[in-house]
């Protein structure tokens, strides 16, 4: 028997191997196996089996081995059609699945959550859980694929709902998977099922997952363990032959949408898994995605409901215009704000302030000149942080602050922008007697740093905390009864077409973290601008917003109503990236269906990063599969830029 193969080094050339005869049983199209190429060992995939007695000239070489793959009959079709959608080579599954064995572990270990999030609690479910959970086992016991869209409010027990249908599924001799949007939720998430369902096997299997951990996993898969594996991305991408039901917790999160090409979102590709292995999803969220809720109305998605939460209330919203300036206190902190913190300090509760960053800096500009301090690698203005230094946060260069402009020399400088250092001075001086701390990136970064934050906040030795993002899930503080929000609309006026459902959710997000147990908690909005999506905050309105949002959606075919593929056309040199864009352009013109619009190119909001530049070039179609055949049709001609596709981006 021969075979031949591809290499998973990136050689694109196929090659020819023997099949000794005590090996041949185990060989079929898909099977991964070391091969000798000179003097080393290589890992390949059999792409071709040749049975006859053909004989060759030369002498063709034997395969050293056989790679063990769990037995897992839907995998080679999921590849294909993930590789297909995503226009990639299908070897990249296999290669993420034989890489993960060989990386070298990470010498540190990630965990961002102390032990005091983890609590022994005997739950018995509500009528409510109970249904969602009685639901999801009919399509369990049925081994149909459905997908089952959990809509439960912050506090209403999706995570006891997970738990109970783990245990079922697991009870049957199958394995779990569980999604989170980020890893430190995923080591949290572990952590807790470790020591709530003791009596399961559970792996990790992420960035901080260590090889001993990948390779115990790998020998769970191969002798068919029923297990829960925990993760972001990378769990979906594992042959699983038992694999009995997934779970996608916020499933609106667009951190399940990789940030490098190919851009693979993770929701998408576990409703794919499931639906070649018969298997049902749940996408559990607060706030559902836009799209999700469109498949419940257009795709025979279930929708199922948590809308009680366990303790507590929902706190009130209050809406604070910031363009009246004689309502501010501070230019910050309005006076509602103001008088909102004092209380808090008064009753001796807790109050967390929120700032988001995304898209606007605070950056230093030269009064006399107006230069701006940017990144010489990328198009973005440099950052200034607490010890003085301006950073990129996209290539990390840095630069010492500077005593005058390098264009004309004066020494005048504004420094624009808010941040949590900023904010934190600014609480300090209204409240000097509060004990006040931050949390964002900066911090959360450094482990024990982080923890020490949490854990005092935790045991109310800290009066305000000041954050990001960082600090709106999966934590869970009881004695915060005050969110402020400083600059909610700022999200809003990022250039992409979900911009009002993002910015909804990380604030319903926020206000989430307030009167978990307590019945008068408060969540305060500081606005520059009004706004309609305002109008939704409160968490038993957001289902209102689908109605308002698809309705502008449809006006504008903007997805779900339709599809868009973005293009990215990328190189070091800005003259032959704008010379392919254009002539990439003509070519999709030239070549779509009378139902793809082309739109572009266009320059990307951050054009050049890390010296490299980049133009897009937008598809809009009420149907993908023809957008994917323009665009493989794209890839055949010869290009000096790379370029890559993505689906429906989300960021």
């Amino acid at each position: 028997m021969f075979i031949t193969v591809r290499l998973l080094n990136n050689f694109s050339q196929e090659l020819t191997y023997a099949v000794p005869a005590d090996l041949q049983k185990l060989v079929y199209r898909g099977t991964l196996v070391q091969v000798p190429l000179q003097k080393r060992l290589e890992s390949a995939i059999v792409i071709g089996i040749e049975n006859s007695g053909t004989i060759y000239p030369f002498k063709i070489r034997p395969i050293d081995s056989i790679f063990p793959f769990p037995a897992d009959t839907t995998y080679r079709q999921f590849a294909t059609q993930l590789a297909a959608f995503h226009q990639i080579d299908a070897l990249y599954l296999f290669k993420r699945v034989k890489n993960f064995l060989v990386e070298a572990e990470d010498e540190k270990e990630i965990e961002l959550v102390p032990d005091i999030a983890i609590e022994d609690k005997k739950v018995t479910l509500t009528d409510e859980q109970i249904a969602a959970y009685e639901s999801i086992m009919q399509d369990i016991q049925a081994e149909r694929y459905q997908v089952s869209l959990l809509h439960g409010v912050t506090g209403s027990g999706k995570t006891e709902v997970y738990k109970k249908l783990f245990t079922s599924v697991l009870a049957q001799g199958k394995s779990a998977i569980l999604l989170l949007p980020e890893v430190g939720l995923a080591v949290q998430f572990e952590k807790l099922l470790r020591f709530q369902l003791p009596q399961v096997e559970i792996f990790g299997f992420h960035s901080g997952t260590t090889i001993k951990q990948k390779r115990a996993l790998w020998q769970a898969l191969l002798q068919q363990k029923a297990c829960i594996i925990v993760g972001v991305h990378l769990p979906v991408f594992l042959p699983i032959a038992n694999l009995g039901i997934i779970i996608v917790d916020e499933e609106h999160d667009p951190g399940y949408q990789e940030k490098s090409h190919p851009k693979i979102h993770s929701r998408n590709a576990a409703l794919l898994k499931a639906s070649l292995m018969k298997i049902p999803v749940v996408l559990g969220s607060a706030t559902p995605s836009i799209s999700s809720l469109y498949n419940v109305e257009h795709r025979s998605w279930k929708l199922l409901h948590l809308k009680n939460r366990f303790a507590g209330q929902f706190p009130k919203v209050q809406v604070v215009s910031l363009s009246d300036k004689k309502e501010r206190k501070n230019f910050w902190i309005s006076a509602e704000l103001y008088v909102a913190i004092q209380q808090q300090l008064i009753k001796k509760e807790q109050t967390i302030i929120f700032i988001n960053r995304r898209g606007y800096s605070f950056f230093v500009q030269c009064v006399p000149c107006s230069y701006i301090f940017s990144c010489t690698n990328c198009s973005v203005s440099l950052t200034l942080h607490e010890d003085g230094r301006l950073i990129c946060h996209y290539c990390n260069f840095t630069l010492k602050t500077h005593e005058f402009c390098p264009d004309c020399k004066g020494k005048d400088f504004l420094k624009k922008g808010i941040g949590t250092q900023q904010v934190v001075t600014i609480l300090q001086r209204l409240f000097p007697s509060a004990k006040i701390e931050r949390a964002d990136l900066d911090t959360t970064t450094k482990k024990a740093a982080w923890q020490k934050t949490v854990q005092d906040f935790y045991d109310k030795k800290i009066d305000i905390l000041v954050g990001t993002q960082s600090i709106t899930k999966g934590y869970h503080f009881p004695h915060v009864t005050l969110v402020g929000i400083l600059w909610a609309d700022v999200n809003l006026h990022f250039p992409m077409y979900n911009a009002a459902e993002t910015t909804l959710q990380q604030l319903i997000q926020v206000a989430g973290r307030a009167g978990r147990q307590s019945e008068n908690s408060k969540v305060i909005v500081q606005t520059m601008t009004p706004h309609a999506v305002f109008n939704f905050i409160n968490e038993i309105d957001y289902l209102k917003f689908y109605s308002s949002e698809m309705g502008k959606r449809k006006e504008v075919g903007y997805p779900p109503a339709k599809h868009i593929a973005e293009i990215e056309i990328r190189h070091t040199d800005q003259k032959t990236v704008e010379k392919d864009a254009d002539a990439l352009a003509d070519f999709l013109i030239d070549h779509a269906s009378l139902d793809i619009l082309v739109l572009g190119p266009v320059p990307a909001v951050i054009y050049r990063v890390q010296k490299t530049y980049c133009q897009k070039i937008f598809l809009k179609s009420l149907d993908r599969t023809s957008m994917i055949h323009l665009f493989a049709a794209c890839k055949q001609q010869t290009w000096k830029s790379a370029i890559f596709f993505t689906i429906d981006p989300v960021s």
